[in-house]
Formats: structure tokens, sequence, C-alpha cells
């Protein structure tokens, strides 16, 4: 099948079967004479199988180890259920960080008058969290006293070989 059939066969697009392919999730496909990329029904199947493991939230990397424990028949099931199961957990720590934004949304959005008047909770909100996590941010950046003589933009030419500029008196 062309990559048009397999794109409707599987649900994934042609530019995401081209994308799985140059990043080695799917083999590259046989190229017909004309240069046309061909399809078999295993690798349609396993485009199917991506994008079953997409939808449900995978990564790239997850998926790739999905794919070989479904090519493995050897495989133990215990492994795929740790996979699965470590999934969930970090989806439901996802849910609790959205949850936690509805919240305060939700808060934020109640305390707001809604009117022609510029107060607002949300935006104040906003910005009380920007200006904080700026302020971490200097107060974690290392502060460095300059050493004068050795640290100026003179200092610097002195030590590359150039004469300091000579001043008018």
């Amino acid at each position: 099948m062309n990559i048009g059939q397999a794109a409707q066969f599987s649900g994934v697009s042609a530019k995401m079967i081209r994308y799985y392919e140059q990043i080695g999730l799917v083999p590259k496909a046989i190229r017909s004479d004309a240069g046309y990329r061909n399809y078999s029904l295993p690798d349609a199947y396993r485009l199917r199988f991506i994008r079953r493991a997409r939808d449900l939230s995978f990564s790239l990397e997850q998926i790739s180890e999905l794919l070989v424990f479904w090519c493995d028949r050897d495989r133990v099931s215990a492994d795929v259920k740790a996979m699965a199961l470590s999934h969930v957990a970090g989806l439901k720590a996802k849910i609790a960080e959205l949850q936690t934004m509805v919240q305060t949304l939700e808060h934020l959005a109640d305390h707001c008058h809604g009117n022609d008047l510029p107060d607002c909770p949300i935006i104040a909100d906003l910005a009380e969290q920007t200006a904080a996590a700026a302020a971490e941010q200097r107060s974690q950046a290392p502060h460095k006293t300059p050493r004068f003589g050795v640290d100026t933009p003179a200092s610097s030419r002195n030590r590359a070989g150039q004469s300091e500029p000579k001043r008018r008196a």
C-alpha cells in the first residue's frame, strides 16, 4: 500500500509516517520504481500500534520499547505491566498538576470582577509569580565581585597584548 493508504489504515498522517521512518520507529519503506513508498500490512499494523500508544500518551522512547516488547514473543509480561504502571503514575501526577491549575484559575476568576476597570486579580497573580520567579533567579545567581585591575575591560585588553588607550589631559 502507498503512504496515503497506510495513513488511512493506521490513522497516522503521511507526514508522521515519514517522521517515524526517519527516526527508526518504523523500518524504511520499500520504494517502487517511481520512488514511491510501499508499505506492507505488517508495517501498517505497526503504525496502528504506534498510533494507539500515542493516543495513550506514551513518549516516542516508550513506544520504541513497547515495539520491542510487541515483536519479542519471549517477552515477560511483567516488564510490560511495570512500564504501563509507571506511565499511569506519570499520568496521575500530570492530572494532579492540571487539577491544581484549574483550582487556581477558578479561584482567581471567582475574585475577578470582570468589569470595565483595569484591576484584575488574574493579571496581578501572574505578575506576582513572575516577579517572585525573577527574584528567586537573581538570589540563586552567583554574585561575582569585580576585582579592579583584573576584571575590567581595560585589563582584559592588556592581557590580550593591547595597550591601554591614552587619555587626553
